[in-house]
């Protein structure tokens, strides 16, 4: 069954040689320590010399995996797109493979990156619309579902880690200006939480003021359990935990007016912030109704959503989407070796936990690996059932297993 699945693949030719090259490599986890210390002291062209070899590896280890998807999903226009696209980077970035580190290659190189990001930019809704155009199609059954949840968890964290890789060299060794001259690449190694998390909360209520013509107010408390009284500053990449808290607000607010009503003075969203030795902790609590068992279990898979489908005609509610926002939020919880989870009360509210690493060295990327493991897992048939019921937390795919 594998041959035959991958003669199906959509990588042919020399590109298939190089492909099945790289894959054979394991890529490279850096924590964001090492990150910040090759950003203070590294030179671009030892940057350039590490990603044009790390960025092929990461590549194809999720090109190979992509060629292991349901051949229906694979034929959908737009799923067709995203793997012409990385096709397209994939060769780009093989002309410079064995190229002398010369300056001028270096900036060549330096131009081929803004290119290859900006080709990717809408990689996430365009996969988005291949899943729909499958529903609409001919439907998903059981085992192709699970199937095409783990390799998404796995296919968006490649995508963050391949992005962090090109917007730290961009910023420290191009042409991209840093956020603040106190950022080393995308990341602040000072990190003010507290400035982040109300920056997120004031975009979000701004959005849904415009949407409910209403929002909720926050009660926010802060808790620096290593260094008491001080505000709490860890080494981060700020766009991340914003990505994270915004989306998060987001949900509570809606959940929050359209359980409460809109014309009713909403309860507030209560947020603590906690650092300790080792964890940056953050819960977010809404009196948003909650939901049910049932429902909890599936807010992280990628062809559920709350809210009605996205207008098809490039317009877009302001606090609904494709139901992409919590599993991508958990992603980038957990690339770092974090986290994020749900716990919910139905009819009452719901809470949500994120943990970041609080000691920078800890905190390593979190990277699939394309294996006989991975392989196996995008293939297997659906097997003969176990229990008589599914045990919660059975059917959750962690992109860390």
């Amino acid at each position: 069954m594998f041959a035959t699945r991958r003669s199906l693949g959509p990588f042919v030719g020399t590109v298939a040689k190089k492909l099945d090259h790289y894959s054979q490599f394991q890529p490279s986890s850096l924590s964001i320590q090492q990150y910040l210390d090759f950003g203070r002291n590294g030179t671009a062209t030892s940057s350039f010399q590490f990603l044009r070899k790390e960025l092929l590896v990461r590549l194809a280890n999720i090109m190979q995996e992509i060629s292991l998807l349901p051949p229906k999903l694979l034929q959908m226009p737009s799923s067709k797109m995203v793997s012409g696209w990385y096709c397209e980077s994939f060769e780009d970035l093989i002309k410079f493979e064995d190229v002398p580190a010369s300056q001028d290659k270096v900036d060549g190189f330096n131009d081929q990156l803004q290119v290859i990001l900006k080709r990717h930019a809408h990689v996430v809704e365009t996969m988005a619309e291949g899943l729909i155009e499958l529903r609409e199609s001919d439907g998903v059954d059981i085992a192709s579902e699970r199937g095409i949840q783990y390799f998404l968890d796995r296919f968006y964290i490649n995508r963050i880690s391949i992005r962090m890789l090109q917007n730290q060299h961009l910023v420290v060794f191009g042409n991209v200006l840093p956020e603040s001259p106190r950022h080393v690449g995308c990341i602040d190694p000072a990190c003010d939480v507290e400035s982040v998390v109300l920056d997120a909360f004031e975009n979000a209520k701004f959005l849904c003021d415009r949407y409910y013509l209403t929002s909720p107010m926050m009660k926010l408390e802060m808790h620096n359990m290593v260094d008491k009284g001080q505000p709490i500053n860890i080494v981060a990449v700020p766009s991340h935990l914003y990505h994270i808290m915004f989306e998060l607000f987001k949900n509570a607010m809606r959940a929050t007016l359209e359980f409460h009503g809109v014309d009713d003075d909403p309860p507030d969203i209560k947020v603590y912030v906690v650092k300790g030795s080792e964890d940056l902790s953050i819960k977010i609590c809404d009196r948003g109704g909650g939901v049910s068992r049932t429902i909890l279990e599936r807010l992280f898979n990628y062809m559920y959503s709350t809210a009605p489908p996205p207008p098809r005609d490039g317009t877009q509610a302001p606090l609904a989407g494709y139901g992409y926002g919590l599993p991508l939020s958990r992603l980038y919880a957990r690339y770092f070796q974090g986290d994020l989870f749900l716990i919910s009360m139905e009819g009452y509210g719901t809470d949500a936990c994120i943990y970041m690493k609080a000691v920078p060295v800890e905190a390593s990327e979190v990277l699939p690996i394309y294996s006989t493991s991975s392989r196996r897992l995008l293939t297997q048939a659906q097997q003969a059932a176990d229990w008589s019921h599914p045990i919660p937390g059975q059917n959750s795919r962690d992109p860390r297993r």
